[in-house]
């Protein structure tokens, strides 16, 4: 049986202060965890960037920024920050430390609230944001998973890991930043955020509150943000009639897609908020304007159930009280206190009921089967060691199986409700065993751009960084090639969320025969090539100096690689040298064949070794092509 290593984090002591007792989540830049502060004896949670993103300035400038932004903000609903810093080669950051469920947790066990619920919570909601809006910070990840719903009624908004200092256009660096279900048109046409970019996202969250589901749903995240940029929010209403037309238009006003229709920012959507909450809850006062303020009193004095009396009058007989005239002063003032005793038992059997509905009902829920617990976490454990945790913990396992990208097939992948949540003991956990990832068929993206190719293959982990090379065929930016994890082709279909790298053309290899040699190797240099020299070659047709060949040294070629350019030495000349000087025939043609000159002569050859030569074409000194026929006679 294969068991997962325990987290090393859990009991270590970190800056000599926080003791690490348990995990509570883990996300793509840092893991949650449950301590305690030595210091001043508290719980807090404590959040530590993952390791490998430590080299990473941009993701530590992030993390850093989050706890600078949080630390700004002292409101009670915005998740308070106590500390940040740095242990070693970790990055953590202390927060409060609130045991509950989030508001994403909420609607998945109630799928949908009540308009009245809704407002509970977005009061709570919006009023944060407002601090943060008026501190100078736009979160720009709100969603149900930052809402925190704490188990003693506090509802807080937490996780500004994405938050920015507001200016008029905050520029996000990235087009696609937060949750694609709540992203702002503009977030997605052009990449940047302000207030109002928040403002739509809770006008998103509002509608997923009142109807249980997202306005805006596709097979790829693509579809979605083509939505938010060119459809307008659907009302509430249409999905679940029993929405007022108060918060449609709330809605309404919050998702507007131009930005400049929308409250300029999270106080101006609170104001108007508070104003409909009355409307909302059926408490709005009733216009008494038009009632006359005689009749009105009139109709209701009847209904009083305590009369005050005139002294003058006491003497008249008293009718609210014992309900017949005649009767003495004191028979009427016995029977009364006879009434009112009986009255006073009732009262007090009613107040012991109700102590023992009470106590039985703390009972239930603090100690009893009504009592929460929290769901331990229980991802990369064997299904034995998980089931032995939940039902540790009093939970009823119920097995079950899904797809999991990151977790090996047969280890826990997590659970229903999720770890961290809190739940009923006794309550039924769906235990999660990995089936390993999907395989998937890989989208044909080869011939598209860069970045619709990476749009196409948002279901694997497409690498930041690509392989450039070079092709005559293929447009610069396009994609040619896919590579795996370990560098070679893609097959036709791969593991989901498995490691993609994109080969992406580079253009084509500048052609630089008949070029200057020097002219040749600026050209290959500036297109990222290294150049090499063959041996250079004679040429009757090309001058000496230029660029005869390139040769690829490599297939495929990409940047850095080697092409190798052989020059031109021109015509291969040789000077004639002086044969007739005292030398027999024979004795000149054999020093001219030796430089591999063709010979002739007018003398027979079986004279040439006794007559002296004393002529010669082409004179001696002349340069003439290597092969060219010399002529040797004789007079």
């Amino acid at each position: 049986m294969t068991t997962s290593p325990p987290d090393p984090m859990i009991g270590r002591l970190i800056d000599g202060r926080y003791q690490v007792r348990s995990r509570i989540a883990r996300g793509g830049m840092a893991t949650v965890y449950l301590a305690t502060d030595l210091r001043l004896e508290r719980r807090v949670a404590i959040k530590i960037m993952h390791g490998h993103l430590a080299d990473d300035n941009t993701f530590k400038t992030r993390f850093v920024q989050e706890a600078r932004s949080a630390a700004r903000l002292a409101h009670p609903n915005v998740v308070n920050v106590f500390d940040q810093g740095q242990d070693a080669d970790m990055a953590y950051l202390v927060m409060e430390y609130l045991p509950g469920i989030t508001l994403r947790d909420l609607l998945k066990d109630y799928k949908r609230l009540t308009p009245e619920q809704t407002v509970d919570i977005m009061d709570a909601v919006v009023a944060g944001l407002a601090a943060a809006h008026q501190a100078g910070i736009v979160h720009r990840d709100l969603k149900p998973e930052n809402v925190l719903l704490a188990d003693d009624g506090r509802i807080k908004l937490g996780d500004f890991g994405l938050a920015r200092a507001v200016s008029a256009n905050t520029a996000t660096g990235q087009a696609l930043l937060g949750t694609i279900a709540y992203l702002s048109p503009e977030l997605v046409t052009r990449g940047v955020a302000d207030a109002r970019s928040d403002i739509y996202a809770l006008g998103i969250m509002m509608y997923e509150m009142l109807t249980g589901e997202q306005p805006y749903v596709g097979e790829a995240p693509m579809q979605i943000a083509y939505q938010h940029a060119n459809d307008s929010v659907p009302v509430p209403s249409s999905k679940n009639p029993a929405v007022p037309h108060e918060l449609d238009e709330l809605v309404r006003w919050a998702t507007a897609r131009d930005p400049h229709d929308r409250p300029a920012d999270a106080r101006e959507l609170l104001l108007r908020l508070r104003e409909i909450e009355p409307v909302v809850r059926g408490t709005a006062a009733a216009p008494f304007a038009s009632i006359p303020l005689s009749s009105a009193m009139t109709e209701t004095a009847p209904l009083a159930a305590t009369r005050v009396l005139d002294p003058a009058v006491a003497d008249a007989p008293l009718v609210d009280e014992v309900g017949e005239t005649g009767e003495t002063d004191a028979s009427k003032l016995t029977a009364l206190t006879q009434r009112r005793r009986r009255r006073g038992y009732w009262i007090f059997a009613f107040v012991l009921v109700l102590t023992g509905l009470a106590a039985g009902t703390g009972w239930y829920f603090g100690a009893g089967p009504g009592a929460f617990e929290t769901v331990p976490e229980t991802a990369s454990l064997s299904p034995d060691e998980a089931t032995a945790l939940l039902q540790q913990s009093g939970f009823s396992v119920v097995p079950d199986e899904r797809n999991d990208p990151v977790i090996a097939a047969g280890l826990v992948s997590g659970t229903d409700p999720e770890a961290g949540a809190s739940a009923q003991r006794g309550s039924q956990v769906h235990l999660f065993v990995s089936l390993g990832p999907r395989i998937l068929d890989v989208p044909q993206v080869v011939g598209m751009s860069q970045a619709d190719a990476r749009a196409h293959l948002v279901e694997f982990a497409v690498a930041d960084d690509i392989v450039q090379q070079y092709s005559g065929d293929a447009p610069v930016d396009t994609v040619i090639a896919l590579l795996d994890g370990d560098g070679a082709p893609l097959p036709a279909t791969y593991p989901e969320r498995g490691a993609i790298t994109l080969v992406v053309s580079a253009g084509a290899i500048p052609a630089v025969t008949g070029m200057p040699a020097a002219d040749a190797e600026a050209a290959l240099v500036d297109a990222g090539l290294t150049v090499d020299y063959g041996d250079d070659v004679f040429s009757d047709d090309v001058e000496a100096g230029i660029v005869v060949s390139q040769t690829p040294n490599a297939d495929p070629m990409r940047p850095g690689d080697t092409v190798t350019l052989v020059v031109s030495k021109g015509p291969d000349l040789v000077e004639v040298p002086n044969v007739i000087t005292g030398q027999t025939v024979a004795q000149a043609r054999a020093q001219l064949e030796a430089l591999e000159f063709a010979v002739s002569s007018n003398v027979p050859e079986f004279l040439e070794g006794a007559v002296v030569a004393t002529v010669q074409s082409p004179a001696a000194g002349e340069r003439v092509k290597r092969g060219s026929e010399i002529q040797v006679n004789f007079g």
